[in-house]
């Protein structure tokens, strides 16, 4: 199976900047810098069916070409990798075993916007990631592929590594850009989009780090292989799935987009670990829906996940065997989402500790059929939200409220968990 993004993992280290040249490295740069013009780059990336691998799956070519050509004045390029969501590793492992990939796709995606200069906006726990980072960046310079003429052009390029102030709602694009702008990181709103006013006001685009990873193979080998590498021709590309739970064999796995879930599970997993069944998981990271048993055929893409009644995200999969408490594990997630509202907004700054509020009693057995109808408005009204925060909470109350609704009445009649090794406190 071709791996484009961990072909030059090491074993127990991060590839150097020689080996990483050596193994065909930096040869997608060359090529743009010598033949193609910024509208081919870009044309490049929108044929080949790039998804944002960064939660939302916007066509990533299609992104770029939101940006105007004819504004005046400077426009920035911002690759988010502040990842700070329950069950999604992916970024940090990228980075920790190859900064190269993506410090050449960012230059490619400068090239093809018009940006000058650029940010790696990282999450602060990350240090290893971010020292790679800051390596790539001082060796590129050196070597021509970064800064002024980068291999001879008129094209000049420099990337900025920036650390996050550590807060979960650094990751929504406009959040980040106040906080790269050194102001509290609140969402902004929309319209006007970031690509026609962003960072200091000027046309931005934010992308993920695997998108941008992503680029030089597609530069390199051209749309139809990145297509090709997909298992179903409705998809493109590979995707990193970062696998945890109750399976014999967690890690973060590059695997062709359309494989289905059970197949996941069975395969580069070794299937559920011993003693347990499959019950649920998170199929793309802790904001989405659950998927159950009846699942297991999905296809994991963007389309499929979501005509299922989830969310492909990030690619996050999170696996609960038999003794699960459904009931336990949304909270859990709700808690956490509930700590890390910016307050902006009055529905996620008030909603959310008031799901947290409700599942904790009925988690505690004093809950009452009032607080399920209680659950599935809240469902309806944090989706009014001024960002995606809160709509993304509520994915796990929704898939609780749709797959296990068994669950939570036994939990209200009965005043317990069904499981018999759960979270509960009872």
């Amino acid at each position: 199976m071709e791996q484009p993004l961990f072909r030059h993992n090491k074993p127990g280290r991060s590839v150097t900047f020689d080996e990483y040249r050596a193994e065909g490295g930096f040869v997608a740069l060359a090529k743009a810098m010598q033949g193609l013009s910024p509208d081919q780059v870009q044309q490049a990336v929108i044929d080949s069916g790039m998804r944002g691998r960064g939660g939302a799956g916007f066509p990533t070519g299609k992104k770029w070409s939101f940006v105007p050509r004819n504004l005046p004045g400077p426009r920035w390029l911002i690759c988010n990798c502040d990842e700070m969501e329950p069950g999604t590793y992916k970024d940090r492992v990228l980075l920790e075993a190859n900064p190269y990939s993506l410090l050449e796709g960012m230059v490619l995606a400068c090239y093809a916007i018009g940006v000058r200069h650029a940010f790696i906006f990282i999450r602060r726990g990350y240090e290893q990631a971010a020292a790679n980072l800051r390596r790539g960046v001082a060796e590129c310079l050196q070597a021509g592929l970064l800064g002024e003429n980068i291999l001879g052009s008129s094209f000049s390029c420099d990337i900025d590594v920036h650390v996050s102030a550590g807060r979960y709602i650094c990751g929504e694009e406009t959040a980040l850009m106040n906080a790269l702008e050194g102001k509290r990181a609140n969402p902004r709103s929309k319209p006007p989009f970031p690509a026609v006013k962003g960072l200091w006001g000027g046309p931005t685009v934010v992308n993920n780090a695997e998108s941008l990873a992503n680029v030089p193979g597609i530069i390199a080998n051209g749309p139809e292989w990145f297509k090709g590498l997909a298992r179903t021709p409705e998809a493109a590309g590979m995707k990193l799935f970062c696998i945890s739970g109750h399976v014999a064999k967690t890690g973060c796995f590059e695997l062709p987009l359309g494989m289905p879930l059970g197949e996941i599970i069975e395969g580069p997993c070794g299937g559920m670990r011993p003693g347990s069944r499959f019950k649920a998981c998170l199929p793309g990271g802790a904001s989405t829906p659950f998927f159950t048993e009846e699942h297991l055929h999905i296809p994991m893409d963007f389309d499929p996940v979501a005509k299922a009644g989830s969310r492909l995200g990030t690619g996050g999969i999170v696996v609960f065997d038999q003794d699960t408490c459904m009931v336990a594990a949304t909270l859990n997630l709700t808690r956490f989402y509930a700590r890390e509202s910016c307050g902006w907004c009055t529905p996620c700054r008030e909603g959310l500790p008031y799901v947290n509020h409700v599942l904790e009693t009925i988690e505690a057995g004093k809950g009452s059929e009032e607080h399920i109808t209680i659950l599935r408005e809240h469902v309806k009204l944090l989706n009014n939200a001024f960002c995606a925060l809160a709509p993304g909470a509520m994915g796990p109350v929704d898939g609780l409220l749709r797959h296990f609704m068994d669950e939570l009445r036994e939990h209200i009649v009965k005043g317990r968990c069904p499981c018999k090794k759960d979270l509960c406190q009872n």
